[in-house]
């Protein structure tokens, strides 16, 4: 593999069109990372890829520059000779809501000096903006698997002009059981197409996808030549044994440290998120949470309020997880063990983005040890044993950079963010942002109390609609029953009573 540095080159170098060059500039983007180095010159001649690197490292420039100018254009003499003008050429599949749309955002502002039309398509809105936005042409889409297909199954979604398919975060939809869905939209578009893969890491079964669906494509595994490590050099990973009753004052206490910028707290429940969240607000901080029963314009609520920075403490589940690309998020708190090293990964990559620094903090309780074990040996962090800590350990203030003294609760005159009320919730039709038909696994919206206490009348709750219709014919044959022997009742009386009269 040739040298890869990419300190004197510029995205220009590349035979990049400087429409979008002056578009990346425009942003402060002038130099590519080194996935992107490597992509782009095999991207841009039309062959298939496979592409690895780690989370943060700029992926998605890697494909969405040569997607924006191989695509042809409105107002161009390419676009007037496609067979169908206005038809989608490029389709990029991500696994989730949030990274559509992340996309989406990044290829619009780097085609912004040019005329493409970009249309991002996934469940939890309604899907008369979508169709109407497809009906008036569209060159490339990015979208979720389920509403892909839905609006494909319609006769909404044309792809029988795609030339371009690109998978992202591959592994993620392998996860998520997705991975025959995608099947199923390969099967949908020409044979004859440039496919690219891209994703963190490279499972078994995503490998062995790409050998059908591919053709003879480069497998490209970037990585900085001083950061050869399984995570980044830029984020600083500290591990600690907490216990379940001190981890909120310990976050509390994490989150006034020196130099603390946005955050992200991933939690394993919906539940715990949404607990968590609260109870960060009453302590004064700016919180926000988003899970998958959040209806979806209150999930894009949370996601405006942390980037617009109303909010700078995001508590969220997995389902976040590869949507947040915001380049200054400071630190990372896992509040339990994750599952697995690729769900550590994962999450810990929302730091230490874009060549900044972050840090990867890690709660482990007594009962999650072994798999710690598991996680610790397979990133190489040669930390087996986390140090047990509390909220007054003086080592976690000095590891953090707490100032002495802090205490669980952020001081009044420190209070200056506006808070989820700055953002307002959108409305995106459909029934009260519940999850629509075009929503699948684990993005899919729906009602917040759904799955929750009480009101959930749902499974194993006796007076769920299933157990009262299961009650009702036997009830109706109770009464019957009841009325019949009583009719049988007052005949044996009528009978007596004459019996006695006649003699």
């Amino acid at each position: 593999m040739t040298d890869t540095s990419t300190d004197t080159l510029t995205f220009a170098d590349f035979a990049v069109r400087s429409e979008i060059v002056d578009a990346l500039a425009d942003k402060g983007i002038t130099a590519p990372f080194p996935i992107q180095a490597e992509t782009l010159p095999i991207a841009l001649a039309g062959n298939d890829i496979i592409g690895q690197a780690k989370t943060g490292t700029g992926k998605t420039l890697g494909f969405g520059i040569p997607a924006l100018q191989r695509v042809a254009a409105p107002g161009t003499e390419a676009f007037d000779q496609l067979p169908s003008p206005g038809a989608p050429q490029a389709l990029i599949v991500a696994p989730t809501r949030e990274l559509a749309v992340q996309v989406a955002g990044d290829l619009t502002a780097a085609g912004s000096k040019l005329s493409a039309r970009i249309a991002t398509i996934y469940g939890g809105r309604d899907y008369e903006p979508q169709i109407k936005q497809l009906s008036a042409g569209v060159e490339i889409v990015v979208g979720t698997p389920g509403r892909l297909i839905d609006l494909h199954r319609q006769k909404h979604l044309n792809l029988k002009n795609v030339k371009i398919v690109v998978l992202d975060e591959a592994d993620e939809m392998l996860d998520l059981g997705f991975l025959p869905d995608v099947e199923k939209l390969l099967s949908y578009v020409p044979d004859v197409r440039q496919t690219m893969l891209f994703s963190a890491t490279m499972p078994g079964p995503v490998v062995s996808m790409a050998r059908r669906f591919m053709t003879k494509p480069t497998h490209i595994s970037a990585a900085d030549p001083f950061d050869m490590g399984v995570t980044k050099k830029d984020i600083r990973q500290v591990v600690y044994r907490a216990h379940q009753m001190d981890k909120d004052e310990m976050i509390a206490r994490i989150l006034q440290a020196e130099g603390r910028g946005r955050t992200i707290i991933f939690t394993r429940t919906k539940r715990q998120a949404d607990k968590l969240s609260d109870e960060l607000k009453t302590r004064g901080f700016a919180a926000g949470a988003i899970h998958g029963d959040l209806g979806q314009g209150a999930r894009e609520q949370a996601l405006r309020a942390f980037r617009n920075d109303k909010v700078d403490v995001l508590v969220a589940t997995d389902v976040a997880a590869r949507g947040i690309d915001v380049t200054d998020v400071t630190h990372v708190i896992n509040y339990v063990c994750p599952e697995d090293d690729n769900t550590y990964l994962h999450r810990i990559g929302r730091t230490g983005r874009a060549g900044q620094k972050g840090t990867a903090v890690t709660f482990v309780d007594w009962a999650d040890m072994p798999r710690w074990s598991l996680i610790n040996k397979a990133v190489g962090l040669e930390i087996p044993e986390p140090v047990e800590t509390y909220s007054s350990s003086p080592h976690l203030f000095a590891d953090l950079d707490i100032p002495k003294g802090t205490k669980g609760r952020l001081p009044r005159h420190q209070r200056s963010k506006e808070g989820l009320e700055g953002e307002e919730i959108e409305d995106l039709g459909g029934p009260g942002g519940a999850q629509s038909k075009g929503d699948r696994g684990r993005s899919g919206g729906g009602d917040r109390s759904k799955g929750r206490g009480r009101n959930n009348r749902s499974g194993s709750d006796k007076r769920s609609p299933e157990a009262s219709s299961e009650k009702a014919p036997q009830a109706k044959k109770n009464s019957a029953e009841a009325s019949g022997s009583g009719q049988r009742r007052r005949r044996r009386r009528r009978k007596v009573s004459g019996s006695e009269g006649s003699d």
